[in-house]
């Protein structure tokens, strides 16, 4: 059987003519990307994108707020007499009750200059930062021929450039420089002496000696020794 076929002067009907030119368009599409990458090979350049790495150091570090309370800049330490007495307590090496115990605030030098600036000779300084520093003596010990009392007491210094004041006050739990003076239990003068070594962290130790111990008390290139007998 014969068959008969018609031609168009079109190859393809109305319907038939958009399909083809996107699927034109789009081989054509390929043929271009496939180019493109050919070159990209022959001279190293990577095919895909990648996107743009970020250092740390482009970043800005915050962390995030404490909703509780804020770590403060002048973190709070204790000092023992004798030192480290509670590890000697739990490892059996001491017991009963220490002599003495230092609560106080640790503020940073961070590059300033401290006596005679932040802190003023012949001024009360609280020995520390914020809350008054304070001693708890367990039991009576001797200074300067003295005999203190057992018993909780606020210490502050009054610094001069040869010498500080050692003042022990029955007021307790204050802040800052609020010292009632009417309070003041006993005073003592101690040298103070310039050392090469600078101390950044205020510091407040007790270091045992042949008589006792001396309460040492260091900061930027300064030391201080008030000694107790017990």
């Amino acid at each position: 059987m014969a068959h008969s076929f018609h031609l168009s002067p079109f190859p393809f009907t109305k319907s038939e003519k958009p399909y083809f030119f996107a699927m034109k368009n789009m081989i054509l599409l390929l043929l271009l990307t496939s180019l493109l990458a050919c070159q990209n090979n022959e001279t190293g350049e990577p095919t895909s994108f990648k996107p743009p790495v970020i250092k740390d150091a482009n970043i800005t570090k915050r962390e995030p707020a404490n909703p509780y309370a804020p770590v403060d800049l002048s973190p709070m330490d204790i000092a023992y007499l004798p030192s480290d007495y509670p590890i000697k307590k739990m490892n059996g090496e001491q017991t009963g009750q220490p002599v003495a115990r230092v609560l106080y605030s640790r503020p940073h030098r961070q590059g300033r200059e401290i006596f005679g600036n932040i802190v003023k000779w012949g001024e009360p300084w609280r020995l520390g930062a914020n809350e008054a520093t304070e001693i708890r003596l367990f039991k009576p010990v001797t200074i300067q021929g003295k005999q203190v009392p057992t018993g909780q007491y606020t210490l502050y210094a009054i610094p001069y450039e040869d010498r500080w004041t050692i003042v022990f006050n029955s007021e307790l739990y204050t802040w800052g420089l609020k010292f009632n003076t009417a309070k003041d239990v006993a005073k003592f003068d101690i040298p103070v002496q310039s050392k090469n070594q600078v101390v950044e962290y205020f510091t407040i130790v007790f270091e045992e000696t042949g008589k006792g111990a001396d309460m040492v008390l260091a900061w930027e290139g300064k030391e201080a020794r008030l000694p107790l007998q017990y």
